[in-house]
């Protein structure tokens, strides 16, 4: 797939009223078969993929068909957070504002609720981003052993990831894969989302007996899944 470019694109919400500008990005695909849309909530732009034959009239047809769907989700998404001195990025559900002090050292760290970040500040993105991975992996470990001791079943290994598909995964050879932005959801919010990949270690596939080791780890799966349709969608404008 290659990016093409981006551009402000003029759509109109209804059959009245002036037209609204959209941040659109146009990707050129091997692989699809037809012209499609999807909102891309971590750059809050839209994503037109086009086949190798599409030409961007095609494009502009779809956006256009679609404009108050496409405008109304664009509106929707939450305020983006910077990795920046003077930023709250939550932690465990709760807001923490970071504090950059070049006086002191230890990478980044928490301290009476807030994240301090040590050292020049051109590094202070990359070190906030290191410290909020370090801290996801350093809470999920000892949840999955927990959970995995309950079901009786073994991890080959954790991985701490950055994707915007699925919070975590289950390879077939035991290994789990897991967002890093699970750490700024609540705590029953991670405990799930681990729950549920462990449980894919004694069931890989989401049938009934899936479920019922899921009910087993975590009772609190309906309001854990409804925050993350609800909320999720913005630990992805972080960073």
């Amino acid at each position: 797939m290659s990016l093409l470019d981006s551009e402000m694109v003029p759509l109109r919400p209804g059959l009245l009223g002036p037209p609204e500008l959209c941040p659109v990005r146009w990707r050129r695909s091997e692989r699809a078969r037809s012209v499609s849309l999807r909102i891309d909530p971590r750059a809050g732009d839209v994503v037109v993929t086009l086949p190798m034959r599409a030409s961007r009239r095609a494009g502009l047809e779809l956006l256009t068909a679609h404009a108050a769907w496409v405008l109304k989700r664009i509106k929707a998404l939450a305020p983006s957070i910077s990795l920046a001195h003077g930023a709250a990025v939550p932690l465990g559900g709760l807001p923490h504002p970071v504090l950059h002090d070049p006086s002191r050292r230890g990478g980044a760290f928490v301290e009476n609720g807030t994240i301090i970040v040590t050292g020049a500040a051109e590094f202070l993105p990359r070190r906030l981003r290191d410290f909020l991975r370090t801290e996801a992996k350093r809470r999920i470990i000892p949840l999955a052993a927990i959970h995995a001791e309950k079901l009786g079943v073994a991890i080959k290994a954790i991985r701490v990831k950055d994707t915007q598909s699925r919070w975590g995964s289950c390879a077939p050879d035991g290994t789990l894969a897991f967002s890093w932005r699970l750490v700024m959801a609540p705590d029953a919010v991670l405990d799930y989302v681990v729950a549920h990949e462990v449980a894919h270690l004694r069931e890989l596939n989401h049938s009934p007996r899936f479920w019922a080791h899921v009910a087993a780890l975590a009772p609190h799966r309906d309001e854990a899944e409804a925050w993350l349709r609800e909320e999720g969608p913005a630990l992805l404008r972080v960073g």
